[in-house]
């Protein structure tokens, strides 16, 4: 019972994402809403990690078999996607370097903010 009760937390969770999605007009996929939701009421202690910590490792747990329908419909637009292929795989490395070095940047930003915070408190 207790992991049915974490489950209808977040799909009541997702629910109102979905329906933010619907009513509020910005391009913002429906999960984020959610999980913003499920942020805000963790940070208010309005719902405690234990509510739903078992359900969430698990769809962790599970996550890869999630993608499997996303890479047989890849599998299925091949004849479309061969022709763009070197530009796909282009973009996608260029945008991982991107990514990768903007968050190395930015964490190193945070970690130099944490140490003068540190410094100044001490």
């Amino acid at each position: 019972m207790k992991l049915f009760k974490q489950f209808t937390i977040i799909i009541a969770l997702s629910f109102i994402g979905e329906v933010l999605h619907a009513l509020i007009p910005f391009p913002i996929p429906a999960s984020i809403y959610g999980i913003l939701l499920l942020f805000l009421l963790l940070e208010q202690k309005t719902l405690q990690v234990d509510d739903v910590k078992e359900v969430a490792d698990f769809l962790i747990f599970i996550m890869p078999l999630l993608f499997i329908p996303a890479a047989v419909g890849l599998i299925d637009a091949w004849n479309e996607l061969r022709s763009s292929l070197t530009a796909y795989v282009t973009i996608i490395i260029a945008v991982t370097l991107i990514v990768m070095v903007a968050t190395g940047r930015i964490t190193q930003w945070f970690l130099r903010l944490s140490r003068r915070y540190t410094d100044e408190n001490t």
